[in-house]
């Protein structure tokens, strides 16, 4: 074999030294591409996918947050339509923790609103589950407004759930204790879960069989019945056993009224007249938490002092503190209580005021007028008696709020 030639044996040294030099780059490019931000992973180091409808998986631990926040201002006569949906999934792994938080703050400000939160949370294979749902309500509205709140947690193979508030059913949660619905105006929830008026009425004479077809022939099918405790001579006639069973039977609940006095003046007269009130109630067997409405009428004196006796003595016993008045802003009446409301905020926001202003005449329950009570501001209006001394079958007829239902026996 021939040697090669000075030139030739150069040639194929710088040949060898340009392929080596181009095998280096290409490799560190190769590897550079393999671990960069577009590049791809081995199995272990697979991420969990989050699509769209917030559902997550991780073998190790899954974590989701959901806060949404939504606020409303309508104009007058306006209608506000809400709607949250969430649905989280999470499947977390042998041994893995979950962590869901949902946060829902509605402010609403309008004529009219329906608000609807669903939330919907799916925790599969965790040792420790660790679920937050708080939806907040602020709602101002004026005529009507409907809420409803659905949560449901869904927690399988969780040995330990402790932040998961209501009541077990196998491995599903309902979530009701950090739902919140703060109405400043217009319907408030009830027991049915959503907000409606009620319509009632009132009568100062004993209900009979006979009364009651009276009622429903004439005006309508009350839920609220309205009577007094105690015989008031040439005034009314109170409250009696049969007369509860036969409105209970009926399935209608019964307002307490006390009215055995003429004078709303001075501190110690209400807190005599709270006390008195209370004996009857628990001799006529009325449960706890009942609230009792002291019968404060247009021609009888009345104070802040009064007010706030009744308060004292009816708070701290295990009846709820109520007054019936006609609460015109013109009245003695309304600058009473407004009175005792700025000296105690705390009897305001406690005191079920049940209002006869404004006025507007005796209808049938179809024909009841729009909800338009007047109070003070911000006291906690019960219900309204829009209507006074019907014709037929002695009674007045009212609109309640369907929150009143849990302090009426």
């Amino acid at each position: 074999m021939r040697a090669l030639g000075k030139n030739k044996l150069f040639t194929v040294v710088l040949s060898v030294f340009c392929t080596v030099i181009l095998s280096f780059f290409v490799f560190a490019f190769v590897d550079f591409t393999a671990s960069g931000p577009g590049g791809g992973t081995t199995p272990a180091e697979e991420k969990p996918n989050n699509d769209s409808e917030d559902k997550s998986s991780s073998e190790e631990e899954s974590k989701e947050g959901n806060t949404e926040e939504n606020k409303t201002n309508e104009e007058k006569n306006g209608k506000t339509d809400v709607t949250n949906d969430i649905e989280n999934n999470v499947n977390s792994g042998e041994g893995g923790d979950s962590e869901v938080s949902n946060d829902v703050d509605n402010n609403v400000d309008g004529d009219n609103a329906d608000v609807s939160n669903s939330i919907e949370n799916n925790l599969e294979n965790s040792n420790n589950n660790k679920i937050d749902n708080s939806v907040t309500n602020n709602i101002n509205v004026s005529v009507n407004v409907n809420v409803s709140n659905d949560i449901n947690n869904n927690a399988n193979n969780d040995k330990d759930n402790k932040d998961n508030k209501g009541s077990t059913d196998g491995d599903k949660k309902e979530n009701e204790d950090d739902n919140k619905n703060n109405n400043e105006e217009g319907n408030k929830e009830g027991d049915s879960g959503e907000d409606r008026l009620i319509w009632g009425v009132d009568s100062a004479n004993l209900t009979t069989e006979d009364m009651l077809r009276c009622v429903e022939d004439n005006f309508g099918s009350p839920e609220i019945w309205g009577r007094y405790l105690g015989d008031k001579d040439g005034v009314s006639k109170g409250l009696t056993s049969a007369e509860k069973d036969l409105l209970h039977s009926n399935d209608i609940k019964i307002l307490l009224i006390w009215n055995q006095f003429t004078d709303g003046t001075g501190y110690e007269n209400g807190k005599n007249q709270a006390q008195a009130a209370i004996e009857m109630a628990k001799d006529l067997g009325a449960p706890e938490g009942v609230a009792i409405f002291a019968d404060i009428e247009p021609d009888y004196p009345v104070d802040s002092e009064f007010i706030k006796g009744w308060y004292e003595v009816m708070n701290e016993s295990q009846y709820e503190p109520g007054i019936y008045g006609v609460f015109d802003s013109k009245q003695d009446l309304y600058a009473a209580l407004e009175q005792a409301g700025q000296e105690n905020e705390e009897l305001l926001k406690n005191t079920y005021v049940w209002t006869a202003a404004p006025s507007m005449g005796i209808t049938t329950e179809d024909n009841a007028p729009d909800y338009n009570p007047e109070a003070p501001e911000n006291a906690l209006i019960g219900g309204w008696q829009y209507g006074l001394d019907a014709s037929a079958c002695t009674i007045d007829t009212n609109l309640f709020h369907s929150d009143i239902l849990d302090v009426l026996w």
